[in-house]
């Protein structure tokens, strides 16, 4: 007699296939992880970097969403990349003093796309890539399944990644396949890098021949007489620019560009049309038309005055309600602060305790981490971008309290 349980069992374990060992190699994303304690009902959370909802330009987007379905028959047909977006784009890389022309211009799905593409594009299995010790969770998504040997080097909420400690791994004999970084208003840190830094960086490129992923997410929200230029316009050969209209208009539109040596747009192609068939979006036309229509200097504006405006609540909410043996950054502009709780302490643990009893939420350093956390096991993240100077100030007060129930693991 056959058991019926036992059979069923053996029928699903024949139909689970065999993984690669890329995937299976992949294992979680810590930001996914605290994205879940944060949606929990009830949660104030500081957690994840979104924008402010209330800020997307809607109605001008949907005018250029209609304006191509009523006009332009290719709309929802596959066709090639958006020439005219590529141009729009061309004129905003000129915002972040950077000069280039469409043809050097590659569109993409994101950002997050980009790091996957030019990931595929430079690294082998087992090559070498150079991570800052905190750094945004999505690069080491997409690098992860090549398996790679990571170099890190230190950064800080101060003054960014450690370019002494750059130019010593690769005077040691390092070669890596690139270095990815975050120049402006870095993800998690909040810090922008000084001048010397990025030149001394684009310096290093030339010198070694080593590509370096400039991830430009934030850069066109700084003060425009104030924020320094990208890195690319320091170097062209070697700085592969990442840009996105995440931040500044809508992350559901999924459009991302690279700017990178034109010899190597066909090969992005190929990568490209292997991952969604490389054709232009309806996103892509909306966000061109609202390009060309001439929204975007003044939405600039509105945006850079609204995110100082809860920068500046969240360093006073700070200053009143966080305990002694804390200290904290003053982002120029971006989402995050970076807070830094005494050496001994877990901001893991503390994180369960903060959703648990005073419901706000935040993330903890380790979900930063490129290999080791110990380093910045004791440090948090704190984005105030999607939330209002009123819900700001209730959430640093929970914070608070939370902090001060918090006994460290001895």
């Amino acid at each position: 007699m056959i058991d019926v349980q036992d059979a069923g069992t053996k029928r699903t374990a024949l139909r689970e296939p065999r993984l690669s060992r890329a995937v299976l190699g992949m294992g979680s994303s810590g930001l996914r992880e605290v994205m879940e304690i944060a949606s929990r009902p009830g949660v104030l959370s500081f957690a994840v970097g979104l924008p402010a909802t209330d800020l997307f330009p809607r109605e001008a987007l949907a005018a250029g969403t209609a304006h191509a379905l009523r006009t332009e028959p290719a709309a929802l047909q596959y066709t090639l990349p958006l020439r005219e977006l590529k141009e729009e784009i061309v004129r905003i890389m000129a915002l972040r003093g950077v000069r280039c022309r469409p043809e050097q211009v590659f569109l993409t799905s994101g950002a997050q796309q980009a790091m996957d593409l030019l990931s595929h594009l430079l690294l082998d299995p087992g090559g070498q890539v150079v991570l800052e010790e905190a750094i945004y969770d999505g690069i080491r998504i997409a690098v992860r399944r090549f398996e790679p040997r990571i170099l890190t080097v230190p950064t800080s909420g101060d003054c960014g990644i450690d370019v002494d400690a750059v130019a010593a791994l690769l005077s040691g004999g390092a070669r890596p396949a690139f270095l990815y970084l975050i120049p402006e208003s870095h993800n998690p840190l909040g810090a922008s890098l000084p001048l010397e830094s990025r030149q001394r960086l684009a310096q290093l490129a030339r010198d070694y021949r080593m590509p370096l992923l400039e991830d430009d997410t934030y850069g066109l929200l700084g003060d425009a007489e104030r924020t320094l230029p990208a890195l690319r316009a320091f170097e062209e050969d070697w700085v592969y620019y990442i840009g996105s209209f995440a931040k500044i208009l809508a992350p559901a539109l999924r459009v991302g560009w690279t700017v990178v040596p034109e010899s190597l747009i066909p090969r992005l192609s190929m990568l490209k049309h292997a991952a969604d068939v490389d054709t232009a979006s309806i996103g892509h036309r909306a966000v061109a038309a609202y390009l060309a229509a001439g929204h975007l200097p003044g939405h600039l504006e509105t945006l850079r005055r609204e995110y100082r405006r809860r920068r500046d609540a969240m360093l006073a909410a700070l200053a009143a309600h966080m305990p002694a043996g804390t200290r904290w950054n003053r982002p120029e502009a971006g989402f995050y602060l970076w807070v830094e709780l005494p050496r001994s302490w877990d901001a893991t643990a503390l994180l369960r305790v903060a959703a648990e009893s005073e419901q706000v939420a935040f993330a903890p350093g380790e979900a930063f981490a490129a290999t080791d956390a110990a380093s910045i096991r004791h440090c948090l993240r704190l984005s105030f971008g999607n939330c209002s100077p009123e819900r700001i100030e209730e959430g640093a007060r929970r914070l608070g309290r939370a902090l001060s129930r918090f006994t460290p693991a001895a």
